[in-house]
């Protein structure tokens, strides 16, 4: 065990991790020759395309120090705040973890949100600035940051390059002489902790875990404890590039255990697995609960396909745990689930993956976030959708989650910044130079205003230097109103959203506007209009496609031309009666990037 070291690598989006991970995995000659390519952990076709990462992977290497072979394992971790959630179980899964810095870039939001969880969970940092060989690199400077962040010694910092390979056999030499190998006791009863899991269509579901106490066996009968269920360890190994068969796992490692778990519900993220025979008293604490940031509806275009979407979620909930759901029905859209994501690019990648993996084509409402509705006699209820609001007679107030943000920008952007979070109904907290010409801004904001375009807004004013992070704070009362949109008088519940009084009016005006130019003609009138309450606050009409029927007459009386437009006006009554007005799923999506 004293061999055995358990790390990950965390950092802001876009500094390096998954290139030095390259670096690591191709000096320790775990992957060689035509295996060896740009970012080998990201398997997805989606994080190849996008060059991100979205999932955390974990990989073994062995790596010889002054004649001992040690075992290293790694877990990469994504660096966007949408996908902080995998970061923090990797964590639990680590005993130490490096710390990448862009020399390019310095530190960022993402990199102090990464520390601070890295340093709660005790775990040992190993700062390292990536990216030298950049002309544009400015190595003093950051390392002054990183001095004042960490409080570590000057020669801590390893300087390294994923690109060129520099400083990757220090970076090794600083993991086996600084990070703890695990503690654990091989005797005691068997604790696993499972910190992923993915969906294989031959073999079942594949858990992966890191072994906390005791050994796990092939063959061996074991219990998930959450779940209560019961298991023969069909095979166990470790993960390679490929997975990799073992006889057994030993304390403090990490591996997987493949035992025929057909359904997703069985095998839970945080579980522990023990032995059926000597079971451990308890689970394996301190693994938290995701808490979803923004809600959206989920609907399958074609209705017949209800289940088969339930069960795409499910598998696709196996590999991330941060999505939730729970089905629910609409009006307008049928039958579908309301999704819980930690935040729009979770969103868009879900809804990527679902095509991808699935096959399955779904349309997604616009994104909301959960209030807290107090009624006059006090009661309390969660809506998450603005369907389920109670009658506006009824309720006493509403409390909506507030965010506390942090942005750190170049001096320069402090203007727009402030703009831009003022007219979000952001309050300033305090602004605090960190190094030269960098500022940190903390802002208290609702989570209502920022879930829909504020990251892109962000990122456009400052040039993409300014980085975003930010966790939930508390809920406060604040004047919602729910504004409907009408089409010919009929409500589209897909379209309601829950807004601030003083944005209603601008808002459900733009939004008319927006639908006009996006619903195609029909053969009559089209009246949109947003309501709040009983009360029409905005209206557009789109105009009937008109057939000229008074073109064959030359001449004559006007009563003959009246007489034909009359009929016609008769005729267009009575499709305004019966027909029905579709809207296409551009509407909804342009509905998110109203300006």
């Amino acid at each position: 065990m004293k061999n055995i070291r358990n790390f990950c690598i965390i950092a802001h989006i876009d500094h390096g991790k998954s290139t030095l991970a390259d670096r690591l995995l191709e000096y320790t000659k775990t992957v060689e020759g035509k295996e060896m390519q740009a970012q080998v952990l990201d398997d997805m076709d989606l994080e190849r395309e996008r060059g991100i990462t979205i999932k955390s992977h974990a990989i073994q290497m062995k790596y010889n120090y002054k004649g001992e072979e040690y075992i290293l394992n790694l877990i990469d971790t994504p660096g966007h705040v949408d996908f902080s959630y995998e970061v923090s179980r990797s964590i639990a899964a680590c005993e130490g973890a490096l710390l990448i810095i862009d020399a390019a870039q310095g530190i960022q939001a993402q990199t102090i949100s990464n520390l601070y969880m890295a340093i709660e969970n005790d775990l040992e940092i190993i700062p390292v600035m990536n990216k030298i060989d950049l002309p544009s690199a400015m190595p003093d400077e950051v390392e002054d940051q990183i001095v004042e962040l960490l409080g570590c010694p000057r020669e801590d910092i390893i300087r390294a390059s994923g690109k060129t390979g520099e400083g990757v056999y220090q970076i090794l030499d600083a993991i086996i002489e600084k990070v703890p190998a695990p503690e654990g006791d091989p005797e005691a009863p068997l604790q696993c902790l499972i910190f992923d899991s993915v969906f294989n269509s031959f073999r079942g579901i594949i858990a992966y875990f890191k072994v906390v106490n005791g050994v796990i066996r092939k063959g061996d009968h074991v219990k998930f404890i959450a779940t209560g269920k019961e298991y023969d360890a069909d095979e166990v190994g470790v993960l390679k590039l490929e997975m990799s068969p073992r006889s057994e796992i030993r304390t403090g490692d990490v591996g997987y255990i493949i035992s025929g778990i057909k359904t997703s519900k069985e095998v839970k993220v945080g579980d522990t697995i023990t032995h059926v025979a000597r079971p451990a008293k308890t689970g394996i604490a301190g693994f938290e609960e995701v808490k979803p940031m923004v809600f959206a509806g989920v609907y399958p275009i074609d209705s017949e396909d209800f289940e088969n979407l339930r069960a795409s979620l499910e598998k696709l909930q196996l590999n991330d745990a941060s999505l939730t759901f729970q089905p629910e029905s609409s009006a307008a859209l049928g039958f579908g689930f309301r999704c819980g994501f930690l935040g729009l690019l979770h969103m868009e990648i879900v809804q990527e993956r679902l095509d991808r993996e699935f096959n399955m084509d779904v349309i997604t409402t616009v994104p909301n976030v959960s209030y807290k509705v107090y009624d006059k006699k006090g009661n309390c209820i969660e809506v998450h959708n603005p369907s389920g609001l109670p009658e506006p007679t009824l309720i006493d107030h509403i409390d909506e989650p507030y965010i506390r943000a942090s942005v750190i920008t170049n001096t320069a952007f402090i203007g727009p910044i402030m703009t831009l979070c003022l007219g979000k109904r952001g309050i300033l907290l305090k602004q605090e130079y960190i190094s030269g010409d960098r500022v940190e801004i903390h802002y208290d904001m609702p989570l209502g205003e920022i879930v829909i375009d504020f990251y892109d807004k962000l990122k456009s004013i400052s040039k993409g230097y300014a980085s975003f992070d930010y966790h939930i704070h508390d809920f406060r009362p604040s004047k919602l109103v729910k504004l409907d949109i009408l089409l010919n008088g009929e409500p589209v519940d897909a379209l309601s959203t829950l807004t601030h009084v003083d944005n209603s009016v601008a808002f459900g005006r733009r939004m008319c506007e927006k639908l006009k130019e996006l619903i195609p003609r029909q053969q009559f009138d089209i009246a949109i209009q947003a309501a709040i309450g009983a009360k029409i606050i905005a209206r557009e009409t789109i105009k009937a496609v008109r057939k000229d029927v008074t073109a064959k007459c030359y001449g004559g009386d006007i009563s003959r031309k009246r007489k034909l437009l009359e009929k016609q006006k008769e005729g267009k009554k009575r499709m305004k009666q019966i027909g029905t007005v579709e809207v296409p799923q551009k509407a909804f999506l342009a509905v998110l990037k109203l300006d």
